[in-house]
């Protein structure tokens, strides 16, 4: 009984010993991830207090007297009514996605004139605001911000969002940048905001190289940006660094000369090093010693960093060899069959077919001509019955394959499709009323110009615009010559005449001396 006993104990004894080695061989791993890439150097972030402090001074105080004067930022600066202030600059956040501010002014303007509330923009139809956006692309974000005003409105009590953090859950379309934006400038938030002028001088400043597109790279972009915005003033802070991308640190040519936080600028002080020492080499006054490849003050001293440039140093480039970014997908090549379809009508003015997409899907809701997407190998032989076959099916008739006029190709480049609409016309009498899949609308020249059509009709119909003009010209010309020649012919046929009847003994001229006769001389 003992000896069972004491056999157990030793048994516990040794099962407790494996158990407590157990610790010990996880302590290991951590070794093993320290072999691993670092993590980025402090050379790529802002960890003394006084530069901080300088930093923001110099940028707001540069800001102050040199910021552009925007719609947006007046609401955001007047308005006392937080949900009209959030809901304006949403809707500008929205706008400047992708496009250009001076682009963005006159819409933005029309916008807020006709829907100055949130509750007004959701009592819109989405063709309305299809209608509004035409011609400043990417026409999902005016639907976004229409679906996200009906939702406010019908979920939320007609009060916009009042943090970053509710604005990215609560309205559809808006991402991490957006959030911050708006909920920095019209809610006094201090949270950071990382858009594309964020990024290129924030990667300036503290010399990121990496793919700025990368995990990594977005990650150390926001830490730095959350560090950096003035907690005092972060509506100002954050429309600074986004100002200072758009006027002085732009993609090509930037202006370091004037830019207020030349100072602290690695990717300035890496050109400046550089430009000194190949100004003493051409000089030869630069110690010998000194020729030989060692790393510049100015570079990061960690060998592994993630921040670092991936790719050599391009001294032509300067400071715009940050940031890097990856090679663009090349989009998406594509051939379209388009018909600018035309009807007279009872009032004799000229009409024009359209058909409307769908509802989901790349330009969901707009207005556009009869197309249809051709097939690779399609010869230009097939085009007119393609088409004749898709009016055929979209009204219940068609002309014939013959009286589709050819007048050229359209090129548009959308985001991710290099689209190319090979252009016919065609006019259409008749044609069924019966009830269709798609809605369709005959409009005049000036309803069309008003309509919520894209960009690339637009193309189309100036293309459709000239070819009529021209051929107009054409016969206006060929009358022009048809009644000159006209005229000449008449001039010589009665040329010919007065030739004939002088040769035939008609009626000729007599001499005056004919109408005269001479008195006899009296006797003398």
């Amino acid at each position: 009984m003992r000896l069972l006993i004491r056999i157990n104990t030793m048994s516990r004894i040794k099962s407790q010993g494996k158990r407590a080695a157990l610790p010990k061989s996880n302590k290991l791993k951590p070794n093993v991830k320290q072999e691993e890439p670092s993590s980025p150097s402090s050379y790529h972030f802002f960890d003394d207090p006084a530069e901080l402090k300088l930093f923001r001074s110099h940028l707001l105080s540069w800001y102050d007297q040199s910021k552009r004067e925007l719609p947006w930022r007046t609401v955001a600066m007047k308005e006392q009514d937080v949900n009209i202030r959030t809901y304006a600059v949403w809707v500008s956040e929205v706008m400047l996605q992708q496009t250009q501010v001076a682009t963005v002014v006159d819409y933005y303007n029309k916008w807020m004139k006709r829907w100055p509330t949130v509750q007004t923009l959701a009592e819109a139809s989405l063709e309305e605001v299809n209608q509004m956006w035409s011609g400043l692309g990417y026409y999902s974000r005016g639907r976004r911000l229409h679906e996200g005003a009906q939702k406010v409105v019908s979920e939320l009590g007609g009060q916009m969002p009042r943090s970053a953090e509710a604005l990215l859950k609560q309205l559809p379309g808006v991402g991490r940048y957006t959030a911050g934006a708006i909920s920095s400038i019209a809610l006094g938030q201090v949270t950071g905001a990382v858009d594309g002028n964020v990024i290129r001088v924030l990667c300036r400043v503290r010399a990121i190289g990496a793919d700025s597109t990368s995990p990594v790279v977005t990650e150390a972009l926001w830490k730095i940006a959350e560090t950096l915005v003035d907690p005092k003033r972060p509506a100002d802070f954050n429309q600074a660094l986004m100002e200072l991308g758009a006027t002085v640190c732009t993609p090509k040519n930037p202006g370091c000369a004037r830019c207020p936080i030349q100072t602290h600028c690695h990717a300035y002080k890496k050109v400046s090093l550089k430009q000194e020492k190949d100004t003493k080499r051409l000089l030869n006054k630069l110690d010998s010693k000194l020729n030989c490849s060692v790393p510049d003050i100015e570079n990061c001293l960690s060998g592994s960093c993630k921040l670092c440039l991936s790719e050599g140093w391009d001294s032509e480039l300067g400071v715009q060899n940050y940031p890097r970014k990856p090679m663009k997908k090349a989009p998406r090549v594509e051939r379209t069959l388009t018909c600018v379809l035309h009807r007279q009508s009872d009032q004799g003015e000229i009409q024009y077919l359209l058909i409307q997409r769908p509802s989901k899907g790349l330009l969901a809701g707009m207005w556009e001509l009869p197309s249809m997407l051709l097939e690779e190998g399609i010869s230009e032989k097939k085009h007119r019955g393609l088409l004749s076959a898709e009016v055929q099916r979209v009204l219940g008739t068609s002309p014939d394959e013959e009286s589709f006029q050819y007048l050229g190709e359209v090129v548009h480049i959308f985001s991710h499709i290099h689209q190319t609409y090979v252009v016919y016309s065609a006019t259409v009498s008749l044609y069924s009323e019966a009830e269709r899949e798609q809605k369709i609308s005959w409009l005049s020249d000036a309803a069309l110009q008003a309509a919520a059509v894209s960009t690339g009709v637009k193309k189309i119909m100036k293309l459709y615009y000239e070819c009529t003009s021209k051929l107009k010209d054409t016969k206006v010309n060929k009358k022009r010559k048809q009644s000159t020649d006209s005229g000449k012919d008449n001039q010589a046929k009665q040329s010919k005449r007065r030739q004939e009847r002088s040769t035939d003994g008609g009626p000729k001229q007599l001499s005056l001396s004919r109408f005269f006769t001479s008195s006899k001389p009296a006797n003398s």
